[in-house]
């Protein structure tokens, strides 16, 4: 018997090899010229062999990508049997990694050129070109241009060319204008948010469009589907013990013996949870000042569907659902909803924006606008040391002993502060909207790591008083400013953008991994901060070979095409254009032996490593929609106590400490024991029935509405209606992923028949059914231009099941309720593969943009300590973490290094930790498993038993 399995064995080795040989001849695939011949995720059957084997090649026919079924890219078991912990290039493994690597690079440059939407009237010249010269390398826009009513307006140059100098390119601005000299608005605080998706495809509900009338019928509304039933049905946790939640309420005292069940992720911690809110809080708001529109509107609880037919929803059957259909909530905020103009593309009337607009109220920025403000009035309650202005105000609580306390915590607001009423005794901040222990955490967190950073210069300066600090003033380019110099401003601006780059680092390089927790993306996100290629190599070589065959040898092709896999070529995105040599002048490696030109004076040198791809940066609305995660958010707080980290001594309601009793409870308990408490406890799945019981019956007492209550989870597919995101399927061919034909595909086909997970995964599908309906078919109507079928033909309504049967409302899925529903997923991801598809394109553009994190990553704006704190994570040098972690050498990671520094009491418990967003207890064991075990010393956790 061993002798047949060694053979059988050899043979599919041969099988594979011919595979790969098959691959190789046939080359590489080009990038595709229409949005209708895109990659999709899917290879043909010889690629797929060559890189996964047998595995690879039988999930073929199933929606999902190909690259997750590939040698090497889940945990032990995905490598091939036998080989060791290396990934070789051309060994089996090797081949698995570096083919998932280029499938997300075909996927990144695809997204690139096909999914970019501005909102603000930038959109036919990226489609026609201007002056002869391509959309997509297109850098100036005239809207664009600061106008006339706007302070700085003469400042920039007024009616003539605009172009941002001196002290308004130093730091980074309160409103985020002057991040691209040359084009000033970008970015800032209310510019219109873009779209990924074609606007036709916009505002379904609407009905504007012949293709979503096909899509839908009459069947999508504001409230059709319901979303209270949606939340209701579909939403819900399930309790073993209600009267020990109720309802997200805990007990009495905030007693242990309290229980909330949830679905909960192994590899990933409430930290992370918080961490992404802290995230939102920096990149968009639709709301102004907490506020959304007047007008009030219904949230549903009206109508569910019972056999198929839309019914109306009587007083007992909301009691049974616990809907309430007398909720009411404030109608979203709309900056433009009058007709788009069109214009004529090929022959084809398109329109120039969506049929309505809204506004990003903060920076579009990565600049911890969350802390330090994104317009005057935000900035005044950011509260400066009175005794050192470079610092934030910290207040020190008496008789605390640990080490960090002694930096103390953000004082609260005062009266006479410019805030919301309801922000009144929280902590003083930029942005007090949605305020809560988390938080409270994150930003005394980062206002100890501003004060540190500010006290390490200081030090630094009374060593060396004549010492150059690095910084420059634009208006003065040859002065040097010593360290002695340095005002109080230049040193709090400094100070702001060594914040605002670890939180970039941290997200990019440590969250994110955590977030996806595999070997392809451990990979590809570090490449997208420092580059992932280190030498010739044959993935690099791939890469080049396949711009240069893509994107054609014209100057401004070649130069446009270079930024699509520049993340491959070697150096990253992070410090791109950092330095100039007078052979190489943007896409330059470090080179000791060469001389750097770069000079602040120059503005093509400061702006010279942004690039935005033809198309103005902002998020657009979809990017909102995938990071609707409340399903992290655990009902209850597990809270534990750095002297004894294995008991949980409280288990504290997530809605306890909202708002102002988050102040008065991180002031009681105090920082580190909070970030020992979630750095312990495991956050919850991103899958279907895991939402906050707390949430779904959220207090709202100053809507003044006959409830007072909101249902979360349902306003969460409100907004998304409100805001014109495209359902589910829609939604996934728009972004270049193959479409769903019925309710069953969400199954995982790699699961057992009749397993626990598959006949678990039956009943939601069934559930999934009962909420969105079935309807007959008609094959004659044409339902998208985002994509055609295999053979080439249209998409219809019938989805290539035969005309006039009974399908699944698939296309009726509601975004939010899709990705939740994606059973199937890449090892280790946390997220969906639609929401990743739309991370992989802005997770990039957003460094790409934004010159403080390329070629203004220098010195003159950060001072050396600065840009050598971002580097190093610290102002130690580099710091290596024991061990090799996933077969990887690696530095301590940014978050962990923050929270030695500024909770330096929690030294013993980190001394464990990898990645700080990875569960504190949790023994990582080999190669990215995601086993639940105690690491030595926390076999005692209560979470482990």
């Amino acid at each position: 018997m061993g002798g047949c399995a060694g053979a059988k064995k050899r043979l599919e080795g041969q099988r594979d090899l011919d595979s790969c040989a098959k691959m190789a001849a046939s080359g590489f695939r080009p990038v595709a010229g229409e949005r209708t011949e895109r990659f999709l995720g899917k290879v043909q059957e010889a690629t797929a062999r060559c890189r996964g084997g047998e595995k690879a090649a039988a999930f073929r026919s199933a929606p999902w990508l190909d690259w997750s079924n590939y040698w090497a890219t889940g945990d032990l078991s995905s490598r091939v049997p036998g080989s060791d912990r290396t990934n070789r290039h051309l060994d089996p493994n090797g081949r698995g990694i570096d083919g998932a690597l280029l499938d997300l690079e075909y996927q990144r440059v695809e997204l690139v050129k096909f999914n970019l939407f501005d909102n603000s009237g930038t959109y036919p010249d990226y489609v026609q070109g201007r002056d002869g010269i391509p959309g997509a390398a297109l850098k100036v826009w005239d809207t664009m241009r600061l106008q006339n009513r706007h302070p700085n307006y003469a400042a920039v140059g007024g009616d003539g060319p605009q172009l941002c100098r001196g002290e308004l390119i130093r730091y980074r601005t309160p409103t985020g204008i002057c991040n691209d000299l040359k084009n000033p608005a970008m970015g800032s605080t209310q510019m219109p948010f873009a779209r990924n998706v074609q606007f036709e495809a916009t505002f379904p509900d609407l009905g504007k469009d012949e293709l979503a009338r096909n899509r839908h019928g009459d069947r999508i509304g504001l409230l059709t589907p319901d979303p209270q039933v949606i939340s209701r049905k579909l939403f819900t946790r399930p309790q073993s013990q209600p009267e020990k939640c109720r309802e997200g309420q805990g007990l009495p005292g905030d007693s242990p013996e309290a229980n909330c069940d949830y679905k909960k992720a192994p590899f990933f911690n409430v930290l992370a949870a918080f961490w992404i809110q802290f995230m939102t809080h920096d990149w968009f708001s639709h709301l102004e000042e907490g506020e959304n529109g007047p007008e009030m509107m219904a949230v549903g609880c009206a109508t569910q569907k019972v056999a198929n037919v839309e019914q109306p929803i009587t007083p007992e059957e909301a009691t049974k659902l616990g809907c309430r259909p007398d909720d009411r909530m404030e109608k979203s905020l709309t900056a433009d909803e009058s007709d788009p103009a069109t214009f004529i593309h090929k022959g084809k009337r398109v329109l120039t924006r969506a049929y309505k607009t809204t506004n990003n109220n903060v920076t579009a920025w990565w600049d911890a606008s969350q802390i330090y403000g994104y317009d005057e009035r935000s900035r005044r309650r950011v509260k400066r040391d009175p005794a050192d202005r470079a610092k934030l105000l910290l207040v020190s609580i008496p008789q605390r002993e640990a080490a960090g306390e002694k930096t103390g915590y953000l004082p609260p607001f005062s009266p006479g502060d410019p805030i919301h009423p309801a922000w009144s005794g929280q902590e003083a901040t930029a942005f007090p909207d949605n305020w809560s222990i988390g938080m409270s955490f994150y930003h005394n967190l980062f206002a100890r790591e501003h004060n540190l950073f500010v006290d390490a210069f200081r030090t630094q300066a009374a060593e060396m008083p004549e010492a150059d600090s690095g910084l420059r003033n634009p208006a003065r380019p040859d002065t040097v400013i010593r360290n002695k110099e340095v005002t109080d401003d230049e040193l709090f601006e400094a100070a702001r953008l060594v914040v605002s780059a670890e939180i970039a680092k941290i997200h990019t390089i440590e969250w994110t991994p955590q977030l996806l927790y595999d070997e392809p993306l451990f990979l590809g996100m570090n490449s997208n901060w420092s580059g992932l290629i280190h030498g010739d190599n044959l993935v690099s070589r791939a890469l080049e070979k396949i711009v240069v065959d893509n994107f054609g040898a014209s100057e401004n092709a070649r130069k446009a095409g270079q930024w699509y896999s520049v993340f491959a070529s070697g150096p990253g995105i992070f410090g791109l254009g950092s330095r100039v040599y007078s052979d190489d002048a943007i896409l330059a490696k470090f080179d000791p032996k060469k001389t750097d030109t770069w000079n602040v004076a120059n503005p093509d040198h400061v702006n010279g490593g942004i690039n935005h791809f033809g198309s103005p940066f902002n998020f657009p609305e979809e990017f909102v929609t995938v990071y609707r995660l409340h399903a992290l958010v655990p009902d209850l707080i597990e809270f534990r106590e750095a002297g004894d980290p294995n008991v949980i001594r409280n288990k504290i309601p997530v809605i306890e400490t909202f708002r102002g009793k988050a102040t008065a409870a991180m002031e009681s308990r105090g920082l580190a024991n909070w970030a020992l408490s979630m750095g312990r406890q495991r956050l919850g799945l991103l899958t279907l029935q895991n939402q906050p019981q707390f949430l779904q019956n959220l207090p709202m007492p100053r809507l003044q509405t006959a409830t007072n209550t909101l249902d979360v989870p349902a306003l969460d597919l409100i907004r998304d209606r409100e805001r014109g995101v495209p359902r589910f399927n829609e939604f996934r061919r728009q972004y270049g992923l193959k479409q769903l034909t019925r309710f069953d595909d969400f199954i995982d086909p790699r699961l057992p028949k009749d397993s626990p997970e598959e006949v678990e995964q039956r009943r939601l599908v069934g559930l999934l059914r009962e909420v969105y309906g079935q309807h007959i078919c008609d094959a004659s109507k044409v339902i998208t231009s985002a994509q055609v079928n295999d053979d080439g033909t249209p998409i219809t309504d019938c989805l290539g099941h035969p005309d006039g049967s009974l399908v699944d409302n698939i296309e009726d899925v509601d975004t939010v309720v899709g990705w939740l529903s994606e059973f199937t997923r890449p090892h280790g991801f946390a997220i969906s593969e639609t929401q990743f598809q739309v991370f992989i394109l802005n997770a990039s553009r957003r460094l790409f943009s934004d010159r403080f994190f390329t070629s203004s990553f220098r010195p003159e704006f950060y001072t050396h300590l600065g840009v050598e704190w971002v580097t190093n994570n610290g102002p130690d040098g580099k710091v290596i973490e024991k061990g090799t972690p996933n077969g990887h050498l690696v530095e301590v990671s940014p978050l962990k290094r923050v929270l030695l520094r500024a909770t330096p009491e929690l030294a013993p418990e980190l001394a464990h930790v990898v990645n700080a967003f990875d569960p504190w207890g949790r023994d990582r064991g080999e190669y990215y498993s995601l086993e639940w075990k105690p690491r030595p010393g926390a076999e005692g956790d209560e979470a482990f038993k």
